[in-house]
């Protein structure tokens, strides 16, 4: 499977029984699946239904769904029923005390002003095949966003495989350059301890071993750059692993971070910092990629 990015945006839009209806849906990086949906009024049964296609089709990130639903412009008019029916009864209440007056007329009380009124939106309903498309629409919104995130996630794969490889080249130079630390600390050891010793003439011996072992451990490289070309292999199986590998990604550049900050404050020589340095700027981009790997 392909690396998939936690960016993406797809619309979908479409026209049912007298509703046109837009999706858009919209996520970026998090980390965790954070859903937060905009609905109509009218359309908050359907949010359940669409919040479990969502958690089966994508992992992590900050996702946005926004339903705009507008109807047809029609000038559909219904009569005010209780105002209908007060103006009968009392229509009726007339009438009764006019001898051989005719009972009231519908058209009549229906042309008096506010019997009758635009039926609103929210009383014309909406219809199943309406809902229908609306689903419809909304699942193909999510293969595009889903689309979306994979099309991204192969453009980070790229840029993170070349990285990758700045970093091995990186590292390789380090190896070399490392090979020289020995004598450039043994002649800091030498510089350090004489003056040491002009500081506390007839220190003992076991002493001076003592600080000879401990200026050498601190100078030796060859741990951190055997880690950092463990990491290296290890992040290229998660490029090739592809699904899900975001949080594990991110702490493994978390590790490439540890060990190059380690190798650059054991560096005895100008050039080993500068590569080490190198490699922490490279790292640091890494980092900022993979923050968006889902």
């Amino acid at each position: 499977m392909t690396l998939a990015s936690m960016t993406g945006f797809a619309r979908t839009e479409g026209i049912a029984t007298g509703l046109a209806w837009a999706w858009e849906l919209r996520s970026v990086n998090g980390r965790g699946l954070d859903l937060k949906m905009r609905l109509p009024p009218g359309f908050d049964a359907l949010e359940q239904g669409l919040r479990d296609q969502v958690g089966k089709a994508l992992r992590r990130g900050n996702v946005g769904a926004s339903l705009v639903v507008k109807r047809e412009e029609r000038a559909r008019m219904a009569a005010d029923p209780a105002l209908l029916d007060e103006l009968l009864a009392l229509a009726r209440s007339v009438a009764s005390r006019i001898p051989g007056a005719p009972p009231p007329r519908v058209e009549l009380l229906l042309a008096l002003p506010g019997v009758m009124r635009p039926v609103t939106a929210s009383e014309e309903g909406v219809s199943d095949a309406a809902l229908t498309a609306i689903r419809d629409g909304f699942t193909a919104a999510l293969a595009g966003l889903v689309a979306a995130r994979q099309e991204e996630g192969a453009r980070l794969a790229t840029l993170l495989s070349a990285q990758l490889t700045g970093v091995a080249a990186l590292r390789v130079q380090a190896e070399e350059q490392a090979a020289d630390q020995p004598r450039l600390q043994r002649e800091r050891m030498m510089e350090s301890l004489a003056g040491l010793l002009r500081d506390q003439p007839g220190l003992p011996a076991e002493r001076i071993a003592q600080e000879v072992a401990l200026l050498a451990t601190r100078s030796d490289v060859r741990e951190e750059l055997d880690r950092l070309s463990a990491h290296i292999d290890a992040a290229e199986a998660l490029l090739a692993e592809g699904a899900g590998v975001g949080r594990r990604f991110d702490f493994l550049v978390q590790e490439f971070v540890r060990e190059t900050n380690t190798l650059c404050s054991k560096s005895a020589s100008v050039p080993l910092t500068a590569t080490g340095l190198q490699m922490k700027a490279l790292i640091e981009q890494m980092r900022e990629q993979v923050q968006n790997v889902e």
